[in-house]
């Protein structure tokens, strides 16, 4: 049977300052009894949102908070409620796990879902995936959807009022969609759909980088000062949608893979996932011996978004040579985008760049 090239995406993407209080009107057209997966954060807005203009819209919708991890349990508890209550439409509204969270239950359900990431620390809100972990936190496995969520609708301004930590950390997600697309497409891997990657999707993972090279730096300074500016407009849509379309239809490689694995290092369980991406991806430029003035290019964004370059930034003290081969086994586990490379690559081969890499980032170090 032939595998073919693919290129998947949301049926929609909209960015603006004030999206999110205009949800029903983005909402009716899709569904009109909706079940809203909200982060704790907004509940009392979104809440208010529904009692004072959903209505007006004729739509009806009941909002849940997010139990904070996806896990299976979560995700079964939910699709219960959404049965029971006949939803037709899944809202998730908040960061990467609850968006996860919104598309499996969807998924189970076989309803549409629209994605309102109040975060551009990933680019979950995208993917036709999610990604279930263990109660520990632990990576558990991949959940592959058979199609992109309906829309993703980004209110830049909420991304502007978060944390500046976590859309650093989407930066650094982002930072590795065209490395990781390249050596799949190089590899003639499989692309987040399990179809083989497209030029189209190398492409778009392509420009996702020029978009970080020309504007992750002002689109710091916007965010630090909690503005919108186009500079961050222009970056979350890097962050958020090229990263997301890139990946899916490109392909992941050794930097995921590598993140996967320090998922087992227990100091690790509050980094970001893009935190642990980005050192990740250090990781797979070491395995491909990648050119000087690529790596230069990646930390210099690294260093200026603020990402943690070497495992002391991470706050880890010491390497115990024991738990980082168990992350290198981890990473080159049957099923994980390790595959994605163009050589063979052993649990011998990521430990030692694993140690390279630090040791790289190490000299970076202003």
């Amino acid at each position: 049977m032939i595998t073919p090239r693919s290129i998947t995406s949301p049926k929609a993407f909209l960015i603006a300052k004030g999206l999110m209080d205009s949800l029903e009107t983005h909402i009716k057209p899709v569904g009109q009894n909706a079940l809203i997966i909200c982060d704790t954060f907004f509940m009392e807005r979104i809440n208010n949102n529904v009692q004072q203009h959903f209505p007006k819209a004729q739509v009806k919708a009941h909002v849940e908070k997010f139990a904070g991890e996806c896990t299976k349990a979560e995700v079964k508890r939910l699709t219960e409620l959404c049965k029971t209550n006949q939803h037709d439409v899944v809202i998730g509204i908040g960061g990467g796990k609850t968006l996860d969270t919104a598309k499996a239950v969807a998924y189970y359900q076989n309803i549409p879902v629209i994605i309102v990431p109040t975060l551009a620390s990933t680019d979950a809100p995208c993917t036709a995936l999610s990604v279930f972990y263990k109660e520990n936190g632990e990576f558990d496995e991949y959940l592959f959807l058979p199609e992109n969520p309906q829309a993703v609708i980004v209110d830049s301004q909420v991304i502007a009022n978060a944390p500046v930590r976590f859309f650093a950390a989407g930066v650094g997600d982002a930072l590795a969609t065209y490395f990781e697309a390249r050596m799949c497409y190089l590899a003639d891997g499989v692309n987040l759909v399990l179809k083989r990657p497209s030029r189209t999707g190398l492409g778009i993972a392509q420009l996702c980088f020029e978009l970080l090279i020309e504007n992750a730096a002002a689109a710091m300074d916007a965010v630090q000062n909690k503005v919108v500016t186009p500079a961050l407009e222009q970056t979350i849509e890097a962050t958020i949608y090229l990263s997301g379309v890139g990946a899916e239809s490109g392909g992941l490689a050794a930097a995921h893979a590598v993140s996967n694995g320090m998922g087992t290092i227990e100091a690790l369980h509050n980094a970001q996932h893009g935190e642990k991406v980005a050192f990740g991806l250090l990781t797979q430029l070491v395995l491909e011996n990648a050119p000087e003035d690529e790596i230069e290019t990646v930390i210099n964004i690294m260093q200026t978004v603020g990402l943690p370059l070497s495992l002391a930034d991470f706050g880890l003290k010491t390497i115990v040579e024991a738990d980082w081969r168990k992350v290198a086994e981890v990473a080159c586990a049957e099923g994980d985008t390790m595959s994605n490379m163009n050589q063979k690559v052993t649990p011998d081969d990521v430990y030692a760049a694993i140690l390279a890499a630090n040791s790289l980032a190490e000299r970076y170090h202003f």
